[in-house]
């Protein structure tokens, strides 16, 4: 019997690493999930460690082409962004790959902001709030002044995807939806790098930049098969939704942070915007895409652990409440709010908020609960906002943990009359993304 002809990809994620086979119709027929240790950096700060993750890529490669079942004919990658892996000649790398949460010196900033802001200035032409390591090019600026040592090893900086993808290929190249992703590289209003990484000779150590859709002609153990360039998460877990929908959308993809992406608005960003953490992105084809990003997973973990202490109840108890209109009718009569946030700043958005949590008002669970999604769901309302004004999108998606809760979704339709609310989630949509790129 023939061996079906399947696509491999690669799904990374800071958590899960995970690794599916698809069949021709994009089906999942094979999957590999696993969870690797961090290890430090040369300052004892957190990081991946590109070690072990290129032998797990390489390994769980090997042992999918052993498979007597399946041909792997395709091969594509999609990863977390805001990640570089720097390489010297060999196409090995110098340094961890630090973490995007990292501190960025102050004083540096500083210097950078001098040269080539004021901040929001800066901002602006690249489209992304000032967000520290997170604008993943200024990575390259600290390490070529706090770190002259191992920037001098450095012939090519990658980003996360295409490093994977050059570990099979020895293809060094960039692609948009990596570069758009809040790096503060590109100049949105230029359509090229911004000037900062010419002045700096930046532009020297990343490669040319291609379309997210290229892919090489490889053979690995005599199997011949096509390598694409690989993806960014957020951009790729889009393409199911783009290729289904004939009408505009807004997709919000929810996890640790929530990202409402609106395919359908590459307005220019006010400051305002950049104010509330809005930033553009890169389509595939290079064109902006606005977006804007809350803080809700984290606020939701920490908030319920607290909840839970103080109910004395077993973790996992909110996951078997439904939605009850007349729950939700009480926390919505309360003319108080009852929570302090964490994370999130609702005076930001214009939003009031308490000042402390108020536990003796609640009478049970539900009733905090209840109150607490109410308060989250006013800021996530004020965040789509941002990028659903001045468009007739009238369909929101919602995928990721979130589209599980009923509660957060009953309140965000209650909240959102004029919108067409569906949870019908793409369970592999990041994947699948990534899937449809090498199989156009």
């Amino acid at each position: 019997m023939e061996p079906t002809k399947v696509t491999a990809i690669f799904d990374i994620g800071k958590t899960n690493k995970k690794f599916f086979l698809f069949d021709q119709e994009l089906k999942e027929v094979y999957k590999v999930y696993h969870r690797l240790d961090y290890t430090q950096d040369e300052e004892g700060d957190d990081c991946e460690s590109i070690q072990a993750l290129t032998q797990w890529v390489k390994q769980t490669l090997k042992n999918a082409l052993a498979l007597p079942e399946f041909r792997i004919v395709k091969l594509n990658f999609t990863t977390y962004g805001a990640s570089f892996v720097h390489v010297d000649r060999l196409g090995n790398p110098v340094a961890p790959l630090y973490n995007y949460l990292k501190k960025y010196p102050e004083d540096l900033l500083e210097q950078f902001y001098a040269h080539y802001g004021p901040t929001e200035k800066f901002s602006r032409e690249t489209s992304s709030p000032a967000l520290g390591m997170l604008n993943s090019g200024l990575q390259l600026y600290w390490l070529k002044y706090a770190k002259p040592d191992i920037f001098k090893k450095i012939h090519r900086s990658l980003h996360l995807p295409q490093y994977l993808s050059f570990l099979f290929t020895g293809k060094a190249v960039s692609e948009y939806t990596s570069i758009g992703c809040h790096t503060g590289l590109w100049d949105f209003a230029k359509g090229d790098y911004h000037h900062w990484v010419k002045a700096e000779g930046i532009d020297k150590i990343l490669p040319e930049v291609v379309d997210t859709t290229t892919s090489f002609a490889k053979t690995f153990d005599r199997n011949s098969m096509s390598v694409g360039v690989g993806v960014h998460d957020s951009s790729s877990a889009l393409l199911p939704y783009l290729t289904s929908n004939t009408e505009p959308f807004v997709l919000l993809s929810t996890g640790t942070w929530a990202i409402s992406i609106n395919p359908f608005n590459d307005a220019p960003l006010t400051l305002d915007e950049l104010r509330k953490d809005c930033l553009h992105f890169l389509s595939k084809e290079g064109r902006p895409i606005k977006i804007s990003r809350l803080f809700i997973g984290e606020e939701h973990k920490v908030q319920i652990e607290k909840l839970y202490a103080h109910f004395n109840l077993q973790k996992g108890y909110y996951k078997e409440l439904k939605f009850t209109p007349e729950r939700y009718e009480k926390a919505k009569s309360c003319t108080q709010k009852r929570f302090k946030f964490e994370y999130l700043k609702p005076d930001l958005y214009g939003i009031t908020g308490a000042k402390e949590t108020d536990w003796s008002s609640f009478s049970d669970f539900e009733d905090a609960y209840y109150s607490f999604i109410h308060e989250l769901t006013e800021m996530q309302v004020a965040s789509l906002k941002l990028v659903l004004d001045k468009t007739d999108v009238r369909k929101l998606y919602i995928d990721g943990g979130f589209n599980a809760n009923p509660i957060f979704v009953g309140i965000l339709r209650d909240k959102l009359p004029g919108i067409s609310i569906e949870t019908t989630d793409f369970a592999l949509g990041t994947a699948l993304g990534a899937g449809m790129l090498v199989n156009d």
